[in-house]
């Protein structure tokens, strides 16, 4: 599988790409929502890892404008906002699952493996 990382977190992208390659996946790791764009005009991603709090923007306004242009890959949200309407929202911008910081990357293999 192919995963997009869009997180600004050096370590925990570290950690993340570090376990997803372990698996098997293949890792493109951003840390601006700008290259994310770039990226996902020019290559195919099967997942995308979504931070909401990136240096250059919030995740939520990319997640709806991926999704108001019909793209369907699917997103995973991972965020330090854990208010269940930090959830409520994420997932009404078309998140297909939340995973709230820190995790356990166990966790978050399975998350990946459910969607």
């Amino acid at each position: 599988m192919r995963i997009l990382l869009i997180e600004d977190d050096r370590v925990i992208a570290t950690a993340l790409r570090e376990q997803a390659e372990a698996e098997g996946h293949s890792v493109d790791w951003l840390a601006r929502l700008d290259d994310a764009r770039e990226a996902l005009a020019t290559t195919g991603f099967d997942l995308i890892l979504l931070d909401l709090m990136l240096p250059d923007g919030l995740g939520l306004p990319f997640l709806r404008d991926l999704r108001s242009r019909g793209d369907r890959t699917p997103v995973i949200i991972m965020t330090a906002l854990d208010q269940v309407s930090d959830r409520i929202e994420g997932l009404n911008a078309g998140a297909d699952d939340y995973l709230v910081k820190p995790f356990d990357l166990s966790e978050l293999s399975a998350r990946i493996g459910a969607v």
